[in-house]
């Protein structure tokens, strides 16, 4: 096999700052402090690719990476041998080097491309993908970006080492992805606006992707159920706590109760009768007094389950570690918990320690005085 390998450099460095994306935004995130999160996600898929597939001698890979910033520098650091293709891309890359850098790792041979980025990236790949008519290009994406509402995305980037495991045992058959198209501008004022863009040919194994991203039903009995759900909530606040409520419709349904202005895309704060908009992780930490009395409010989303790590970064592993397991509050109705595949939970939150904390049966709300235990996979 002849795997192609690229990093978007700058996916997913607005989330826990609170940006909801980064296209457009990047000196911005740098401002607020973000920090590159596509190269860790990397090395996680490369060192999981070492241990299931490279060490294996069954398997042949050879391995084509985009020059640096676009992973050639994490391949060497992960001591993973490579072949950087010759294309040139700017020092701050753009959508175009994408485009780019695809086409070249195609004309090299890569059939199998596997991808660190977000949606944006995804939908980079399937315009070069159309552009040149790379009908054969099976590609895989390791989840970096904020959102990422495609169904081309695993659930972490150690099930992608898996995935490809798979493709070369000839278990693994292919089929077409949604690859969805938010407009983050839109989304930044807090306006949710997506729509499907294309599709992309992705390794079939259903248990390690995440699926896409699909709208909760606006209906009278969905609504009904979201204000059931939401007084069960507020009637067991407690006085002094602190709430961090993540986004959503169904978490809007408790600041509709409590009369309080929502953020419906973003992530606020409740105290005491006041509520903070849109808080990124470092003004939750500076807000926070007493963790001990903190809680987190969220819901899943529609179709993917994914509970943390898609959308929510503000509520980082830090957060998550402060306020504690049982200190989350899980909102979810019984349609949007029938639509979600298996009725299982996920979390990605970038720390293995802090997934694996999650993991396990947790109480979701359900209607009022209506609890279910769930499980997070």
């Amino acid at each position: 096999m002849k795997l192609g390998f690229l990093i978007n450099p700058i996916a997913g460095m607005g989330g826990r700052v609170g940006l909801k994306g980064t296209d457009g935004v990047v000196e911005e995130a740098r401002s607020r402090g973000a920090e590159p999160v596509a190269p860790g996600r990397a090395k996680e898929f490369l060192n999981a690719l070492k241990s299931q597939v490279l060490s294996d001698e069954r398997f042949d890979v050879q391995i084509f990476a985009c020059p640096e910033p676009m992973g050639a520098a994490v391949m060497t650091e992960s001591s993973v041998d490579h072949t950087v293709v010759e294309v040139d891309i700017h020092k701050e890359t753009t959508a175009e080097d994408t485009r780019v850098c695809v086409k070249a790792l195609y004309d090299r041979g890569a059939r199998l491309l596997v991808f660190v980025g977000g949606d944006g990236t995804a939908r980079d790949i399937l315009d070069s993908a159309n552009e040149h008519s790379l009908d054969d290009l099976v590609v895989l994406g390791v989840p970096s970006g904020v959102k990422m509402y495609s169904g081309i995305f695993v659930i972490n980037p150690k099930d992608a080492a898996e995935v490809v495991r798979l493709v070369l045992e000839g278990s693994a058959q292919s089929s077409k992805f949604e690859i969805m198209d938010a407009d983050e501008k839109a989304f930044r004022e807090d306006n949710f606006n997506i729509r499907l863009y294309g599709y992309l040919e992705g390794p079939s194994v259903p248990a390690r992707f995440q699926g896409a991203k699909q709208a909760s039903p606006e209906t009278v009995n969905e609504q009904e159920a979201q204000e059931a759900i939401a007084r069960h909530v507020v009637e067991h606040m407690e006085e002094d706590g602190y709430y961090i409520l993540g986004p959503g419709t169904t978490v809007e349904s408790v600041a509709d109760i409590l009369e309080i202005k929502k953020t419906t895309l973003g992530v606020d704060l409740y105290h005491s009768g006041t509520v903070y908009n849109d808080v990124n992780e470092s003004r939750i930490l500076e807000l926070v007094d007493d963790f001990l009395r903190a809680w987190i409010v969220v819901s899943p989303i529609g179709h993917q389950g994914m509970l943390f790590g898609r959308g929510n970064q503000q509520i980082s592993p830090e957060v998550i570690k402060r306020v504690g397991r049982d200190h989350i509050k899980v909102l979810s109705t019984p349609s949007k918990l029938k639509s979600i595949e298996g009725e299982t939970l996920k979390v990605d939150t970038g720390d293995s320690d802090v997934d694996e904390m999650l993991r396990g049966y947790i109480r979701v709300i359900s209607d009022y005085n209506e609890i279910r235990l769930v499980k997070i996979e």
